[in-house]
Order: C-alpha cells, then structure tokens, then sequence
C-alpha cells in the first residue's frame, strides 16, 4: 500500500487584484517604498506605497516597468478606494466579522513578510541540497516495480488468499475482497512506483519476489494484512541533480522556515 507522504507549508495570505485578473498581488515580493501620494479619491489620499507594493508584486512576476502597468495600477487602486469609502457609508467597518477578516488580512501580510526575510536569511546550500539528492536516490533505488495486492483485515483472510492463489484462483477475481478502495476494482493494481512509495514491510517483502510471484506468507503493516504480487520491474531514471536541484532546494528551506515556526510555537507562552 502506497505510503501517504504530507508537507505543511507556511500559509501567505494575498489579496488578489483586479476582477478581470489583470494583476495577481504578492506584497511580501518585494519591500514598499514609503513617501508621496499616487491619487485623491473624494478628498482622501491614497499612499503611493500601495501603489509601489503592487507592483513589486508584478515585478516579481517577470512583468516589467511600464507606464501602461502603473496607469493600470493608478485605476485599481483608484477603484479600491470607491468601494472602500462606500462600505465605511454602509458601517461595514464596524462589524464585527469584518474585523475579524481584515485582522486576518493584515497578519497574514506579516506573516508573509516575516518568513520571506527568514528564507533569505537562511539560504539552502548546495551541499544540503547534493545531500539530500543522494538521501532520497538511495531511498529510492534504482528499480520500479508494478505490483498488485489484497489487503486484509486478518491474518487468516491472507492466508486463505495465498491458498487459493496456490490453487489458480485468479490475482484479479481475489483483490475483490481487498478493503484497499483505490486498487480493489482494478485487480489489486498499484501501478509503477519506486521501494520508496510504500511502507517498509510491504517493500521489503515486494523487492525479494520475481515476476509473476507473489507472496506466501502474509504481510503485515499498519494497515493490515498484505498479499502482494509481482507483475513486472524496470530500471529506475532518476532525474539528474541539475533537474531536481530547485525543488529539492525549495523543499529543504520549506522544511527549515516549518521547523522554525515549531520552534517559535514552542518557546511561546500561551494560556
């Protein structure tokens, strides 16, 4: 059974800009110049440095310098603030909800902003990433097997199995009786995948099997009782280091700025 593999990231909150999607905001890109005023919609100003954080959003989208961008960034903000002096008319901002929701708002900006200066400051080396290159190519092995199996509930129902599989009852038919949802209606069928993808009795005892084998005892996992059966194996390609080098990269420094949010939780004081 294919082991099932979570890695929780940090959450950036951003606004999106622009009902007709012509600009996506990313405020933590890039740090806002400060000073000046961009518009005056009914007598309030609008700080020029909403207008500098979205476009250090589009810049960090590849779009350059433009007077067309920033004529457009000129609208948008203009538009905002319409509608923001209309929901004030309505009392929106005194709603408690609505409080709620752009407090959320703001720390999720602060938040964003706080760990982008973390990553940077923290930058991956190519030594950790060359190492863990080499972690997960040894993990990995250098065959991919496509296997089948019935996962049971006891150790008895696998055996059973197994007797009837030594019998000639068909692989297919049996997996019927598989509490596994995913492979049950297509014979037990798993698929192609590396040692890596399951959990490790159930690799262990897949990679000692030849083709068209399976197994005679049961195995056993956290997830219950396991026959497996070898349909076929091939070598295993796996990408070269230059390939994999900037998500291997991302990866570790995800791991790293989770690891210190762990850390931050808990020296935290919370009642």
């Amino acid at each position: 059974m294919k082991r099932s593999l979570q890695l929780t990231l940090p959450i950036v909150i951003a606004s999106s800009l622009f009902s007709a999607g012509v600009l996506a905001q990313d405020t933590a890109s890039k740090p806002a110049k400060s000073g000046g005023v961009v518009v005056t919609v009914n007598g309030k100003e609008v700080p020029k440095n909403r207008a500098d954080a979205l476009m250090a959003g589009q810049e960090a989208q590849g779009r350059g310098d433009s007077e067309e961008l920033r004529a457009a960034v000129r609208e948008e903000l203009t538009r905002r603030e319409i509608l923001s002096q209309e929901a004030v008319k309505k009392g929106f901002d005194k709603k408690s909800d609505i409080h709620g929701q752009m407090e959320l708002a703001r720390q999720g900006v602060l938040i964003g902003a706080y760990l982008n200066d973390y990553a940077r400051r923290n930058p991956v080396s190519d030594e950790q990433i060359r190492q863990e290159y080499n972690r997960i190519k040894s993990q990995m092995g250098d065959k991919e097997y496509k296997v089948r199996h019935v996962l049971v509930e006891t150790e008895a129902e696998a055996t059973a199995i197994i007797a009837k599989l030594k019998k000639g009852e068909k692989f297919d038919e049996l997996a019927k009786q598989s509490k596994d949802p995913g492979s049950k209606d297509r014979g037990g069928d798993l698929g192609w995948a590396n040692r890596a993808a399951y959990v490790k009795p159930f690799s262990d005892a897949m990679v000692t099997l030849g083709k068209g084998k399976f197994t005679e005892t049961p195995v056993k996992s956290d997830f219950g009782y396991h026959v497996i059966q070898l349909d076929d194996q091939r070598d295993l390609k796996m990408p070269e280091f230059d390939e994999a080098k900037g998500q291997i990269g991302q990866r570790i420094q995800q791991a790293m700025v989770q690891k210190h949010i762990e850390e931050l939780r808990a020296k935290a004081k919370v009642e």
